[in-house]
């Protein structure tokens, strides 16, 4: 079956490079990153920045405790992931990349249209609350524009370096925290808006039809049972399960060793269940990636020419949400260039008073970090490398 998405993606990419060799001296090249210059926004910053110097200063002070919170529970959370990938099995990655026909465990399809969106939408508001606290501290903004660092869409904008320096390490840190923070609050945003009306609008349209698992891990029960995804769970133990919350109700108090049968819509499979990898008091199937599946309500049908948009901007501001937090929290990550390294380093500086002391901190926090991206990065790669010989191997067999 073709994946379309994935096909618009290799479209666009190729009419991106055919646009960049075609105006090649209207794009800055800095290693894998390369960026177009423009003016966007450079003038919208100066009139909201002039207006609220107060509350400005205020909210980006707030944001810079909050980036280094964010930046201390990240790297708990990655550590700990990353030791439970090492030595527990059948351990999930916590990263994954986030590319349109790439299915990550647990979330929903990411379509071309919706991954090009919410990365430029996440990406321009990150990067004009840069440029908007940059304005706040009378840091001068030299350009902005659209770049990519390496296949990835991103935004960016330059501030002047010299008078940046020249400020408070509070007025650096604020400047820096701006857009990770903004990436966030957008996220809360999209939370409630989700939570509060998405998700009661959809409960009154939609009713559930049972369980999707897209994806199964190798050697567990589900696997065993010769039971192939994706497929559809309507019953466990002839107890409906069609919706999320009833099949939580049903299996919360399953035990390692318990036999089940799943009533699906390939037919009954019988399997016994094994202890979770992370506490093997807890049952577990060996499922990895689930979806909720529904439909329209019969006495809604004459929406049904408007449930497609609907469904499609839920979809958007669901990943829009996953997208926007993601990036804020990445940034705030301890690592070399990134949002969360310039803080990092300037907090060092404030605290050693030494410039090289600093940034050998900084080196070292950089290589722990990128190692656990790695780590993490590395079941992906594999796919990826496998895709690729396999793709070269039919290739050859052409010939």
């Amino acid at each position: 079956m073709v994946n379309w998405d994935f096909v618009t993606l290799v479209i666009f990419f190729v009419i991106l490079l055919a646009l960049y060799f075609r105006y090649k001296d209207k794009f800055v090249t800095q290693g894998i990153i390369v960026m177009y210059k423009t003016k966007w926004g450079l003038n919208l910053m100066d009139r909201l920045a002039k207006p609220y110097p107060r509350l400005l200063t205020f909210v980006s002070t707030i944001g810079v405790f909050v980036g280094f919170l964010g930046m201390g529970y990240l790297l708990y959370f990655l550590v700990t992931a990353t030791w439970q990938l090492i030595f527990i099995a059948g351990t999930e990655p916590v990263l994954a990349p986030v590319l349109p026909g790439v299915q990550i465990p647990g979330a929903p399809h990411l379509s071309f249209w919706h991954w090009i969106l919410a990365i430029f939408i996440a990406a321009g508001i990150h990067e004009f609350s840069h440029g908007l606290i940059a304005r706040l501290h009378k840091v001068p903004i030299h350009s902005s524009g659209f770049a990519f660092f390496g296949p990835l869409p991103a935004a960016f904008v330059e501030p002047d370096e010299k008078i940046l320096s020249k400020k408070t390490a509070l007025q650096q840190m604020a400047i820096f925290a701006a857009g990770p923070f903004s990436n966030i609050l957008l996220g809360v945003f999209l939370f409630l808006v989700l939570f509060f009306l998405i998700a009661p609008l959809s409960n009154t349209l939609y009713e559930e039809n049972g369980i999707i698992v897209t994806q199964t891990l190798e050697g567990y029960p589900v696997n065993l049972s010769g039971l192939d995804a994706p497929f559809t769970i309507y019953t466990i133990n002839e107890i409906d399960t069609l919706g999320v919350f009833a099949f939580e109700n049903v299996t919360k108090d399953l035990e390692p060793g318990d036999t089940v049968t799943l009533g699906t819509d390939k037919g009954d499979y019988t399997l016994t269940l094994v202890g979770n990898p992370e506490n093997g008091s807890k049952a577990f199937f060996g499922v990895s990636g689930f979806q909720q599946d529904i439909s329209l309500k019969e006495e809604y049908s004459y929406l049904r020419s408007f449930t497609g948009i609907f469904d499609w901007t839920k979809l958007l501001l669901v990943w829009l949400f996953l997208i926007s937090v993601g990036v804020g929290l990445f940034n705030l990550l301890p690592l070399g260039p990134v949002d969360g390294g310039r803080m990092f380093y300037t907090l060092m500086l404030v605290i050693t008073k030494k410039e090289n002391l600093a940034k050998n901190i900084l080196l070292v926090s950089s290589l722990f970090c990128l190692a656990l991206i790695l780590i993490n990065m590395l079941p992906w790669l594999e796919k990826l490398f496998s895709w690729i010989w396999s793709g070269f191997v039919l290739l050859i067999g052409l010939f």
